[in-house]
């Protein structure tokens, strides 16, 4: 025998039918479907020179994933946690600034912009925003009508509806929308 030895991989019936269905399954990760692969067929006595060429790999590949798996069993095929800061925010803020975004409004205003929501959430509008985009809210799109909270809001209707329903003589009517 060449080379480093290895060791021996064997598996239970468990661990066979879990890791042949990781194989079948269409909704499987391919990477994860590959290790499978992989496992089976160093499960089999081949060595890893002819499981990197039957599953069009490299050597250190298929060791690599061999060697998780004698570590860790199906476990090891899973992807390692990556590099990087932790999270910042927990579920908790997450789930705050959804539900304040969806049931409430801020004062004086008809929506949240992400700096007021930033402002009342203590995160940064840059926070917002991606929270915002994770889950496909928009507060300035609103596909129903909104009705206004200004208190004299009927007195300036019936003002407005009167011009156009009879307008003085030689007079134009002019509308501005605040957006």
């Amino acid at each position: 025998m060449r080379g480093r030895p290895k060791a021996e991989l064997v598996l239970s019936e468990v661990e066979r039918e879990q890791l042949k269905a990781l194989t079948m399954r269409r909704k499987t990760a391919q990477a994860l479907a590959l290790r499978a692969r992989i496992v089976l067929a160093s499960a089999e006595g081949l060595d890893n020179k002819t499981v990197a060429a039957k599953q069009r790999v490299t050597q250190q590949t298929v060791s690599k994933w061999r060697a998780r798996f004698v570590a860790h069993r199906l476990d090891g095929l899973l992807d390692a946690p990556r590099p990087g800061a932790p999270r910042s925010i927990d579920d908790a803020q997450v789930d705050a600034v959804i539900a304040k975004t969806l049931e409430s409004v801020p004062a004086n205003a008809t929506h949240w912009s992400t700096r007021s929501m930033a402002r009342a959430a203590n995160l940064s509008a840059s926070t917002v925003t991606r929270i915002w985009r994770a889950f496909g809210l928009q507060p300035h799109r609103q596909e129903t009508f909104k009705l206004s909270t200004d208190p004299l809001f009927v007195e300036k209707v019936r003002d407005i509806v009167g011009l156009y329903l009879d307008p003085p003589l030689k007079a134009m009517v002019l509308c501005v929308d605040e957006k």
